[in-house]
């Protein structure tokens, strides 16, 4: 999965779209005023955009239309009106699924996965969805962006009750080997960076966490993601691709495997993860294909709380939906 963008073309891009803006904003503080408040300083050079370690993880929307915007900001803030408080005492589940690219499959497989997780972790009313077209016509959702996925998390962090409950994370998209990549059409572009995500869930104190990355290259979380209290689940290691992610695809191979087959069965996350590895193997082997390596992170804790959550999953196995992820190898 390549990048349309050149991450360092995307960040001298950035840097020269943004630096008048700064420039003219350093310049406007009102003659003779007397204020108590400090306007922020420009102290610092220009972070490193394309390292994969840096603070920033780069967004930029390029010739949106302020209907757009609009219409963007109106379907976000009712989903995120939509979510549900928590219930003191239970443990509960905020399911948030999100496509991070345009290509159709990845709509798909964010609206199914958001449908999987909610009925398994009994997460109706606290679940939402952020993702593009499925192909089929103009999505009715506010679209997956670093900005949306940033508010969506933020406001669940308000909701729960982080004591006890927990956060169901599905991320889908094309990744590289500083991130995961947002991309919508010639207009959206962005990267969520290992390190600044990590950071941005400590800051909301969300600890208890299911963390699925359907991306390449996605082991790159792992170090900076996983502790006592995370199930973190990648598609991929730190140096593979991921298969499954051309556009008509209904899944990836991953979303396929572990979402589309065994976390629709009642059986235990651990077990589900062995059964969606060992077919990813099968179906690489089959087709000739370098191993995808998916990686997991279970930690210590994890088990005081999924245990309970997962006591209560529904009894029956639902069936798996559209084509199979591997159709696509046939000639």
């Amino acid at each position: 999965m390549r990048l349309a963008v050149g991450l360092r073309g995307f960040a001298r891009m950035l840097a020269v779209l943004l630096l008048p803006v700064a420039i003219t904003a350093s310049a406007s503080s009102p003659p003779g005023s007397q204020q108590s408040y400090r306007p922020p300083q420009h102290t610092t050079d220009w972070p490193a955009l394309a390292d994969g370690d840096s603070e920033l993880g780069p967004h930029l929307e390029r010739g949106r239309s302020a209907r757009w915007e609009l219409d963007q900001q109106r379907k976000l803030t009712a989903a995120l009106a939509a979510l549900g408080p928590q219930r003191k005492g239970v443990i509960d589940a905020y399911v948030v699924s999100v496509a991070l690219d345009s290509d159709p499959v990845f709509g798909r497989e964010a609206r199914e996965a958001g449908k999987v997780l909610t009925r398994r972790y009994g997460a109706a009313g606290r679940s939402i969805v952020l993702a593009g077209t499925d192909g089929r016509a103009p999505s009715t959702l506010a679209m997956g962006t670093p900005r949306s996925l940033t508010l969506a998390l933020t406001r669940v962090a308000e909701l729960m009750d982080k004591r006890e409950d927990v956060l169901v994370l599905y991320l889908t998209s094309h990744g590289a080997q500083v991130g995961i990549a947002y991309h919508d059409g010639d207009e959206g572009f962005g990267l969520i960076t290992p390190r600044r995500f990590a950071a941005f869930l400590d800051e909301l104190g969300i600890r208890k966490r299911v963390l699925i990355l359907s991306a390449c290259y996605s082991g790159i979380f792992v170090p900076a993601l996983s502790n006592d209290d995370t199930a973190l689940l990648t598609a991929a290691s730190s140096d593979r691709t991921s298969f499954g992610c051309r556009a008509e695809n209904d899944w990836t191979f991953f979303g396929d495997a572990l979402v589309n087959h065994a976390l629709r069965k009642p059986q235990p996350f651990g077990d589900a993860l062995i059964e969606a590895r060992d077919r990813i193997s099968g179906w690489e082997m089959s087709n000739q294909l370098p191993a995808s390596n998916p990686q997991a992170a279970v930690g210590e804790s994890v088990e005081a709380w999924l245990g309970p959550l997962e006591a209560r999953m529904p009894k029956a196995a639902t069936a798996p939906v559209g084509a199979p992820a591997t159709d696509a190898l046939k000639p």
